[in-house]
């Protein structure tokens, strides 16, 4: 990641995540992701928190990795 490229942060809703499996299996798919910078699951709230660089990934690629992992964001 370029030293000047700002990181941003999304939030997602994941509604059936509900396990520390869903989380694993969520943040170790974006840890795959080139230009993820770090993600964090929150289970009582069913949001994905990630951060990123968007000079090298956009939203829908986090989107289809978290969908791939086998959880619906909506």
């Amino acid at each position: 990641m370029k030293e000047d490229t700002p990181v941003q942060t999304i939030e997602l809703a994941v509604p059936t995540v509900h396990c520390t499996a869903c989380k694993l299996n969520i943040e170790e798919g974006l840890e795959e992701v080139a230009g993820v910078v770090a993600s964090e699951v929150d289970l009582d709230a069913k949001r994905v928190r990630v951060e990123y660089d968007p000079a090298t990934v956009d939203e829908a690629t986090i989107t289809k990795a978290i969908e791939d992992a086998g959880y619906p964001v909506g």
